[in-house]
């Protein structure tokens, strides 16, 4: 009797001790070897969900080469934060259940994350390898955090499994499909779902995106589900049956260099639609590649995808040269790719960039440009200066090259107002300030002459004719008519010059319909009032421009034209006179002299 009590004690004891799967005891002697943490076997799960975590010694080789025969034992422990040691998992709790080669977390939990470590041993050997667990925080049914990516030509056909369902721990379960979270996938007849898969016979646009499959099933009377997201990416139909092809360069691109300056060359390459492969781009100086040469001076950052079109990808390979020599233009460059189906590759034809002095020319043409606008603007103001300038240097003065008597005569209305601006103002600062010669009718004019002749002989013999505009300067009968016409038929022969002082404004339908016509030829300069007194106005320097040239005007300067006037009044008097007669055809002579006489008796 007290034989069975042992044992039976005994078996219970072996019985437990099989159900916590307890670490062997170091007495064993077997040493372990530790694989760390394998990093392709990271599972995720959603919080709330069933999480299947794989051993990754069974499907591995690299790892341990497994066999059925060999009598190993699969154990599971945890390391978590809070132990320094790891620790074996307690199976009798129902989150946790061991099933073949897999451990099941159901239902997985924000505490359940952390390292799992899986051990195969037996009383010969023994090996172990760490799976990270993530437990996510679900958003919806078709939260796409947790997915897998399949590529599928366009128009072929593909059959959908929902991932870890043939690894279950029960019999019993149900599986509901989605595409893009609408659960109808009958929309397309060119799909469909049978059993547990989903049939696409021909893949075309709209079937794409992700595949959501929810599992629920029975285990220990609880319902417990997981979600699994398969994402189909449709490629080309000729996916895996081209050859990569070099865009750039091409055999008529030339890459122009600096010498001494860090140079960019870029390679642009077309790789084809490949499963499962990793296609090979690289830029190679005398046929050995940048890591073979080990130049500091040469690099090539990994390739960017310039383009992706199902599949499909352009991409760009540079090659970076820190300082281009004169040595590395006798080199070869050359830009290569290379799949399982075909190789292509293309040299860089290289040229010396020639200098252009382009900063020194766009500055030399800025500062001529803003010089140029700045003369402009002076010009603008600074005109009148700028002419009178050129008058002093560069001019001729007339009185060298002409013999007449006078520089101007002034013609204006025999009234107050404009007689008194004329004597007190116009002729004191042509005379004094100026050193003009002026001709005033009234004044320089001898009693008993006759009225026309003596105007026509004055206005003959000086360079310019001033008449002061006014309301009354073209009244019939008046010596400023007489004046008026005289200037304008010499003006007609060239003989004189004629400027116009608008004194006060006048409307020009007042004027005389000759000095209308005359008009657009002649220069109207125009008094502003006290605006216009001081001798550096623009009035003064307006009338200068149309009055003879005079530099430093002396006294001899002075003597000297009066004697060639005098000399040319004693040669030609009868012959000027009668040609001025002769072009304003006037012979009413003695309406003139009446005139003269009505003018001579009012003065005394």
């Amino acid at each position: 009797m007290l034989f069975y009590a042992l044992l039976f004690v005994a078996v219970g004891k072996a019985a437990c001790s099989s159900r916590t799967e307890a670490p062997p005891t170091p007495q064993s002697g077997v040493q372990c070897h530790d694989w760390g943490v394998h990093q392709g076997a990271s599972v995720g799960v959603y919080e709330g969900e069933s999480g299947r975590i794989p051993c990754p010694l069974f499907s591995f080789p690299s790892l341990y080469n497994y066999n059925q025969s060999s009598g190993l034992t699969l154990l599971w422990y945890r390391h978590t934060s809070t132990h320094e040691l790891e620790q074996p998992i307690d199976l009798r709790a129902h989150t946790f259940l061991k099933h073949r080669d897999s451990l099941w977390i159901q239902p997985a939990t924000l505490q359940d994350r952390g390292l799992y470590i899986c051990m195969l041993r037996n009383t010969t050997s023994c090996a172990k390898v760490g799976v990270q667990l993530q437990v996510f925080v679900r958003n919806g049914v078709c939260d796409g955090t947790l997915h897998r990516n399949v590529t599928v030509p366009f128009q072929k056909s593909y059959t959908l499994r929902c991932p870890d369902l043939q690894h279950l721990p029960s019999v019993s379960y149900n599986v509901t499909w989605y595409h893009k979270c609408r659960g109808d996938l009958s929309v397309f007849y060119h799909r469909q779902v049978e059993g547990d898969e989903v049939k696409i016979y021909n893949l075309l646009i709209g079937s794409e995106g992700p595949y959501t499959c929810v599992v629920s099933y029975q285990s220990n009377g609880h319902t417990l589900q997981f979600t699994r997201t398969i994402n189909i990416k449709p490629v080309s139909p000729n996916c895996g049956t081209d050859h990569p092809r070099v865009l750039n360069p091409t055999s008529g691109q030339i890459y122009t260099v600096t010498l001494g300056e860090a140079v960019n060359l870029t390679c642009r390459v077309f790789l084809p639609c490949m499963e499962n492969e990793e296609q090979q781009v690289w830029w190679s100086i005398d046929k050995k590649t940048v890591e073979e040469l080990a130049d500091p001076r040469y690099s090539s950052p990994a390739r960017s995808i310039e383009l992706e079109d199902y599949g499909d990808q352009t991409v760009q390979k540079v090659l970076h040269v820190s300082e281009f020599s004169a040595a590395d233009l006798q080199r070869e460059f050359r830009c290569s790719a290379r799949n399982s189906r075909g190789f292509n590759t293309s040299v860089a034809n290289l040229q010396k960039e020639v200098y252009i002095p382009s900063v020194e020319l766009g500055c030399g043409l800025g500062v001529t440009l803003a010089v140029a606008v700045l003369l402009f603007v002076l010009y603008r103001v600074y005109k009148l200066e700028v002419h009178l300038l050129y008058r002093s240097w560069f001019g001729t003065d007339e009185r060298y090259s002409d013999d007449k008597e006078y520089d101007v005569y002034i013609s204006y209305a025999r009234n107050g107002e404009e007689e008194e601006f004329v004597m007190t103002t116009l002729r004191r600062v042509l005379e004094v300030e100026l050193g003009y010669s002026v001709c005033i009718f009234d004044r320089d004019s001898l009693p008993g002459g006759t009225i026309t002749d003596e105007t026509l002989r004055f206005v003959g013999r000086s360079r310019r004719l001033v008449i002061v505009v006014s309301a009354f300067s073209a009244v019939q009968g008046t010596q400023a008519l007489l004046e008026l016409q005289a200037g304008l038929a010499m003006l007609r022969g060239g003989h004189l010059r004629v400027v116009l002082i608008q004194y006060k404004l006048v409307n020009k339908q007042c004027w005389v319909k000759e000095l209308r016509r005359a008009r657009v030829a002649l220069t109207l300069i125009r008094w502003q009032g006290e605006k216009s007194l001081p001798l550096s106005s623009r009035f003064w320097k307006q009338l200068q421009l149309e009055l003879p040239i005079r530099k430093h005007t002396t006294h001899t300067d002075t003597e000297r034209t009066l004697d060639l006037t005098d000399h040319a009044k004693r040669k030609h008097p009868e012959e000027s006179t009668a040609l001025i007669l002769d072009s304003l055809s006037k012979p009413d002579t003695q309406a003139h002299q009446k005139q003269r006489a009505q003018s001579s008796s009012a003065a005394v």
